[in-house]
């Protein structure tokens, strides 16, 4: 009798065990960070958006925020792609708003009224699933409660970005056995291989969730000190955004070398191609900077007239604006130290074509941030393209060894550029 007492228990606990296992793998997406509707918007979403914070450090209550937008295609097969954009200090929502995120945003015709959307045919959702995170804390709609956390770096940025990963895929195991791609733009040149280390160092060590890292993508982006900052002065000339005399006086000049200018003649040389070059826009040089035909509302001062006439439109937002957080730097390499933030470079520097008044007015709307399940402006302040609050240390140095290290271990690399930032 007490044999088959106990032959039935260990049946019934490989039962439950069982019912268990299969409990946990089926359980998806959490519920709560659904979203259901957004202002603005008229229809049923193509797929299913998710949105929220997920706690790094409960001690601090440092949280990062994501929205997530499953693909339309097979999402239980289609990779997840993790988007970063750039700065450092800019929002991944410069990246859902104005580039490849599931919605085309119209400017309303009335004052005070929330933006038209709709549905953008060539979104990264249409063949992938997609995470806009917003990295590191201090930026968008992500923060701390410990202001301790926004002094940064790339080294600490990496570590919170991979902490946030394996949350993540443990809120939504579904798509732990997906390809995992990190990408971004700009400054995201040093967070997407430092975090792609990361990545594989948690994998190789026996990190859970181990994450599926197929490869990354990276668009116009930091490299190496040395070579990005040699790289503007040919890249004027060849562009002809320079004369070939003064191309000639200032390679003499700086020796080919324009990361340190040495020498007082080198200098003066040097000054003349920025003065050249500082009434154009240089992040889209093949095009005028558009705008509305209202010039008020931006910041024109150093444009030339001839691009003020050519760039006047009525069209809605289908002709995206340069945004600050998809290009770095402004004719300066970036160094190690200290990183200074677009709120300090405007202190000295008019950058043309800035408009961010869609994303700005849609991404602080009271009924936006509840819908996206963001917290209140009263909390955690107003959401701005391109935070202020940091204090970030680039100290990871050159990207070639993390590029060299990541291709060599068999894991696949995309590093494009591409002329129009506007797609």
């Amino acid at each position: 009798m007490l044999i088959i007492t106990m032959v039935w228990l260990m049946k019934v606990f490989v039962f439950v065990t069982l019912v268990s296992l299969v409990f946990v793998i089926t359980e998806s997406a959490p519920e709560s960070a659904l979203i259901t509707k957004l202002p603005g918007f008229e229809g049923t979403f193509p797929s299913k958006h998710y949105s929220g914070y997920v706690t790094i450090d409960k001690d601090h209550g440092k949280n990062l925020w994501y929205y997530f937008v499953e693909s339309e295609k097979d999402p239980s097969k289609d990779p997840v792609v993790l988007w970063l954009n750039g700065g450092p200090g800019c929002s991944s929502m410069d990246g859902f708003v104005y580039e490849h995120g599931p919605f085309n945003f119209e400017l309303p015709k009335k004052n005070n009224s929330l933006p038209l959307l709709h549905l953008n045919p060539y979104s990264w959702s249409k063949v992938s699933n997609i995470i806009y995170l917003d990295s590191p804390v201090g930026v968008g709609f992500s923060y701390s409660n410990n202001i301790s956390d926004y002094i940064t770096g790339d080294t600490k940025t990496a570590v919170d970005s991979h902490a946030f990963l394996l949350k993540w895929f443990q809120m939504f195991p579904e798509f732990q056995s997906n390809p995992f791609y990190i990408s971004g733009e700009s400054y995201a040149g040093v967070y997407v291989p430092t975090l792609a280390s990361e990545v594989v160092k948690g994998n190789e060590n026996g990190v859970k969730p181990a994450l599926n890292f197929k490869g990354y993508l990276v668009g116009n982006g930091v490299a190496d000190p040395k070579f990005d900052g040699n790289a503007f002065v040919p890249f004027a000339h060849g562009m002809g955004l320079i004369s070939d005399e003064l191309f000639e006086n200032v390679t003499k000049a700086c020796h080919g070398k324009f990361y340190e200018l040495e020498g007082l003649e080198c200098e003066e040389q040097y000054t003349k191609v920025s003065y050249d070059t500082d009434r154009l826009n240089i992040y889209n040089i093949l095009e005028p900077c558009y705008h509305g035909t209202s010039l008020s509302a931006f910041d024109i001062r150093s444009l030339p007239s001839s691009l003020l006439e050519l760039g006047k439109t009525e069209r809605p937002l289908a002709i995206r604006k340069r945004m600050f957080g998809r290009a770095w730097p402004v004719r300066a390499p970036v160094r190690p130290g200290i990183v200074p933030s677009w709120s300090q470079l405007l202190a000295d520097v008019s950058v043309p074509c800035i408009d961010d008044r869609v994303a700005t007015a849609w991404l602080n709307d009271p009924a936006i941030r509840k819908a996206i399940h963001t917290k209140e402006e009263k909390e955690i302040g107003r959401w701005e393209l391109c935070s202020g609050k940091l204090s970030f240390d680039h100290d990871a140095g050159s990207m070639i060894k993390f590029h060299r290290n990541l291709t060599l271990s068999g894991y696949r690399a995309l590093i494009y550029r591409y002329l129009n930032k506007n797609i």
